[in-house]
């Protein structure tokens, strides 16, 4: 069976007239007739409409036209309870919900806390073990500088007066700078 002929049966299930089901459905009258006459396929919008209005009629049959087309001529289904035993006899199941993500936050006496603050975790035979570093910057006392400092680069500058100066840019550790232009 088509999608033409399953809408076409899905009018005759209304008991409405093609006019009556159009305005039923919010759609153009023409349109019913061109998707019942096959001139036109029913656009995703125009089939949300028809399940909107009748909401017993199944997607599967309607899109696919598997199964059957109403919910009610759906063979019923014994749902058997998950503390129910082939012998007939209840278990008495101990089931404790899982946690969702509020309670664990307030379940959790470390919430908030800084990672310095919890416990270290235990060593696992598999994984390497790497300790946890102080933040605090480490002092070397026996390393040598980098480079000059800005006073000591400026005095170069000023003391060496056949170069000319064009231009000082200081760079901060915050990733800001200022340019100087004399």
């Amino acid at each position: 069976m088509s999608l033409n002929e399953r809408i076409s049966k899905v009018i005759e299930y209304s008991n409405f007239t093609p006019s009556e089901f159009a305005d039923e459905i919010d759609v153009q009258r023409s349109s019913i007739s061109h998707i019942t006459s096959g001139r036109n396929k029913p656009s995703l919008e125009f089939i949300i409409k028809i399940k909107s209005r009748f909401p017993e009629i199944l997607w599967d049959w309607l899109i696919t036209g598997e199964g059957v087309m109403l919910k009610s001529e759906l063979p019923e289904t014994v749902t058997i309870p998950a503390n129910y035993t082939e012998e007939g006899e209840e278990r008495l199941k101990s089931t404790t919900p899982l946690p969702d993500l509020f309670t664990m936050m307030n379940d959790d006496d470390e919430f908030g806390t800084d990672e310095t603050e919890a416990e270290t975790p235990q060593q696992s035979s598999g994984e390497s073990f790497i300790p946890h570093r102080d933040k605090a910057p480490e002092k070397i006392s026996d390393s040598q500088p980098l480079g000059n400092s800005a006073d000591e680069i400026i005095s170069q500058a000023i003391g060496n007066q056949q170069n000319k100066i064009k231009r000082i840019v200081l760079f901060y550790e915050n990733g800001k700078f200022e340019s100087f232009e004399p």
